[in-house]
């Protein structure tokens, strides 16, 4: 009997060992996906102040917008820019997934009405402004996180010129959007974290500032 009874304890006393054990895994495991999801959050928006700053040094916000001006951080060579994973980022296919869902896009794809783009042929057409490794974005340090960051810019959807690669052209009167643009910013850190956050920046007398500033729900 006495026997039994010291088998059952052992058998209990494990059990209690093993379920301890799973729960302080658990813990870390959720504790070193929320310091990814922060320290990932905060190279996004360290992004996006480094866009506004160089975008504020553009004065035709139209050769931003068609590519003949760009941010000085641009991972140029295609072969180099990789996720912290190693895994090759294709940044045309990126861009066609932030743009219309695809991989590629048509013209017709890219101009079509839809629920997430209602302003038809003034909807915002992506483009690449500022691309590469969290650690381009300052001084190199050991706390930098490993992360690739990408930032698009794009046309304010209020013009009304049905032209999304000029900033404010004619459109038969006072262009609402005129001086507006869209700034978004993936950043992509270990284990698939992704933070994304989104931008209106407007040019003012007294410089470049951003007006609305969101992170969509389904981000992270």
């Amino acid at each position: 009997m006495a026997l039994i009874i010291t088998l059952l304890v052992m058998v209990l006393l494990t059990a209690l060992g093993l379920a301890v054990t799973l729960v302080s895994s658990t813990e870390r495991q959720v504790a070193a996906a929320h310091r990814r999801a922060v320290e990932t959050f905060y190279v996004a928006d360290a992004m996006l102040a480094r866009v506004v700053h160089e975008l504020a040094g553009i004065a035709d916000w139209s050769r931003a917008l068609d590519g003949t001006a760009s941010s000085a951080l641009v991972d140029a060579a295609a072969a180099s820019r990789r996720l912290p994973d190693g895994t090759p980022l294709d940044l045309p296919s990126m861009t066609g997934l932030v743009t219309c869902g695809k991989p590629a896009c048509t013209p017709a794809e890219m101009d079509a009405t839809t629920l997430e783009r209602p302003w038809g042929a003034d909807n915002p057409r992506w483009r690449p402004f500022a691309y590469g490794p969290a650690a381009a974005l300052g001084p190199p340090g050991p706390l930098v996180p490993a992360a690739y960051v990408l930032a698009w810019i794009g046309d304010d959807p209020l013009e009304t010129d049905g032209d999304p690669l000029r900033d404010g052209g004619a459109a038969g009167g006072p262009n609402p959007g005129s001086g507006r643009l869209l700034v978004l910013v993936h950043a992509i850190g270990h284990a698939g974290t992704r933070q994304v956050v989104t931008a209106t920046v407007v040019r003012q007398a007294t410089g470049v500032r951003v007006v609305a500033w969101r992170v969509p729900r389904d981000a992270g």
